[in-house]
């Protein structure tokens, strides 16, 4: 039992313990007689912070919870300081998370998932210096070089990319444009024969563009250009000088006037902050694109980032909810680096938030096989368009 003396020390220390304004309370600091303050104080501490611990769990909810019943009832758009808040959610608050973005997808995609596959088109030897890029002159990477395919084996690509049910396809080329007028007759014409062959909308990823290109290819059936921002404009120098954010933006916004659909995203993992995913994420809510892709670093030796660590899984999944609440009525494709960086967690990729992903292999790495992909999806009762069961 606590004396007189004891009873006022420990309603001291208690009020102490109680004023929000105190923020920690040294319990070695009472006296050495007092044991009995310090186990009360240790158990007053532990019901506070676990008061304070369901009140922000609580608070967290509610807040997805309203942020979500809002963008889905009333088309609402989150501001950057709702978006900075999801994007500091602590990773064991995850599933929540999760279960707010795919009742985003839910409602504007129901259960449809959207399939694209692209062919490199034009491998290697491009004068840009990204630094994630295998096919970087500058670097040595040991990946293919050649020129630009001759159109029946963009062909028999397209072909396959329609077996594995691919609704889209991707014609691309590296380097930063197409380098003659030859070129992009090619690309046109395969864009022409594609089409009629097999049904598959034909978009082209081929670098910078002007107006007088695109209506050319428009002309030829291409209904959509891919061309990736990659980061914000904060961290884009970071990882390219060769040329600018702005003249990417410039290629989209004039892809716009040229009546085409816009597919750009980024990459992920490169070093940038969380600040600058939500900063691309608003820039391509700005520009109102149709489709983000969203890739994830496969570190090539020989590029400047050959050392980069891996995207933690639990991180990219949490990054796709992210777009999901900024960008709720995109397409957001998973990409390049989902087989390397997510493993066993791809099947997440749509209870996160995704609509899409690409099937079949990338620029210069392999993907994995369709089946895999295509009991992913059944086994959460997707459909895409090119399902055959």
């Amino acid at each position: 039992m606590l004396g007189a003396k004891g009873k006022s020390a420990l309603r001291s220390a208690l009020d102490q313990a109680t004023n929000d304004k105190v923020k920690f309370l040294d319990l070695m600091t009472l006296p050495s007689w007092a044991p009995g303050i310090r186990k009360a104080l240790s158990a007053t501490r532990t019901s506070r912070n676990n008061m304070n611990q369901n009140k922000e769990d609580q608070s967290l909810g509610k807040f997805l919870e309203d942020i979500s019943n809002n963008i889905i009832n009333h088309g609402y758009r989150i501001d950057r300081s709702e978006a900075q808040r999801i994007g500091a959610i602590d990773p064991k608050e995850s599933l929540l998370l999760f279960y707010h973005a795919n009742r985003i997808r839910e409602h504007y995609n129901q259960n449809h998932v959207s399939l694209c596959s692209i062919v490199n088109a034009k491998s290697g030897a491009c004068s840009e210096d990204c630094a994630f890029c295998s096919q970087s002159s500058r670097y040595k990477t040991g990946a293919p070089v050649y020129s630009m395919m001759e159109i029946d084996e963009m062909l028999k690509v397209a072909q396959q990319a329609k077996q594995d049910g691919a609704e889209s396809f991707g014609l691309v080329t590296s380097g930063p444009g197409v380098k003659n007028e030859a070129e992009l007759k090619r690309i046109g014409e395969a864009a022409i024969i594609i089409r009629e062959k097999t049904g598959l909308d034909v978009h082209t990823s081929i670098g910078l563009l002007n107006i007088e290109q695109l209506r050319y290819l428009r002309q030829c059936g291409v209904t959509t250009i891919h061309h990736n921002l990659e980061t914000s404009e904060r961290f884009f120098p970071s990882i390219c000088t060769t040329h600018t954010f702005q003249e990417r933006i410039k290629t989209i916004k004039t892809s716009h006037q040229a009546g085409m659909k816009i597919c750009s995203g980024g990459i992920f993992g490169l070093g940038e902050t969380i600040n600058d995913r939500i900063d691309l994420a608003l820039t391509l809510r700005e520009l109102d694109v149709d489709g983000i892709p969203m890739n994830f670093l496969y570190s090539v030796p020989g590029t400047p980032l050959e050392k980069q660590p891996p995207m933690p899984p639990m991180e990219i999944l949490m990054t796709i909810s992210l777009f999901r609440f900024i960008l709720p009525d995109k397409t957001i494709r998973i990409c390049g680096g989902r087989e390397s960086n997510l493993h066993d967690l791809q099947c997440m990729i749509f209870f996160a938030g995704a609509s899409g992903m690409m099937v079949g292999n990338y620029l210069t790495t392999a993907g994995r096989e369709p089946e895999l992909d295509w009991r992913l999806m059944r086994d959460q009762s997707l459909e895409w368009r090119g399902d055959c069961k």
